[in-house]
């Protein structure tokens, strides 16, 4: 969670987790926000239609699915011993996301991918947006922007998600790399595939060298978007520090 603690006022500041705050105060939109506004297709609006009132259940239960298995994947490529059990010897994590967790790890002993950046926060006022990558990592002699997913399917924001942040690497840290690519930790594939193809049971790392085109459209979907929220600004909360009766 982002905030501020000013200890003179002895007040802490929750900042709106949807924009990041760069080295001068200028709050700037996430590439997530942003594609808030990208058009979503039929199959989108029949999941709604075939879920009603559990969908926000469902939206949230997946995204915390997602945050539980980048906090595992994180902590063992930083070297941890990363373990299913906790301390009283029960399961500390629910089954589904320890399954996607084994596949990053069959990943990572099949293809031995050197880590160059992990969950690495850019912020641009001059691009006017902002984001976390999850990895670059030189695989198979690639260097390539990787981000890891575990929803049900692949979605074409998520190519336009990969090209901003590309621009973002390119524009604040200067790195420039030969692709990006989506390490699917929850595909419907069956075995190891052909010679060539970085994949296994339940897993794919589908990779894409020219992001012009995406780019393009996330552009557009960001004037889209900074046309319905002209103006708005970030939420922020402040709570006291200590309260004394």
């Amino acid at each position: 969670m982002n905030y501020i603690i000013d200890t003179h006022s002895r007040q802490i500041t929750l900042l709106d987790a949807r924009f990041y705050r760069d080295e001068n105060g200028v709050f700037v939109p996430s590439v997530t926000t942003i594609l808030e506004a990208y058009p979503k297709d039929a199959a989108f609006y029949q999941w709604l239609k075939n879920n009603g009132q559990d969908s926000d259940e469902l939206r949230d239960k997946a995204a915390e699915r997602g945050s539980n298995v980048h906090a595992l994947t994180e902590a063992y490529d930083n070297g941890l011993e990363v373990s299913l059990l906790n301390d009283d010897g029960r399961p500390g994590w629910k089954l589904g996301e320890w399954a996607m967790f084994e596949r990053y790890v069959e990943f990572s002993q099949r293809f031995s991918p050197v880590i160059k950046m992990t969950e690495q926060n850019y912020v641009s006022a001059e691009l006017g947006f902002a984001g976390t990558i999850d990895r670059v990592m030189t695989v198979d002699g690639r260097m390539l922007l990787v981000d890891i997913k575990t929803s049900g399917s692949v979605w074409p924001a998520y190519w336009l998600q990969l090209a901003a942040y590309r621009r973002l690497l390119e524009e604040c840290a200067g790195v420039h790399v030969a692709g990006v690519a989506i390490l699917h930790l929850n595909a419907k594939t069956r075995t190891e595939g052909k010679k060539g193809q970085i994949q296994g049971p339940g897993w794919q790392l589908i990779v894409k060298e020219d992001t012009t085109e995406d780019m393009t459209l996330f552009n557009i979907t960001r004037t889209l978007w900074l046309a319905q929220h002209a103006g708005e600004l970030p939420r922020q909360t402040s709570y006291q520090l200590v309260h004394k009766k």
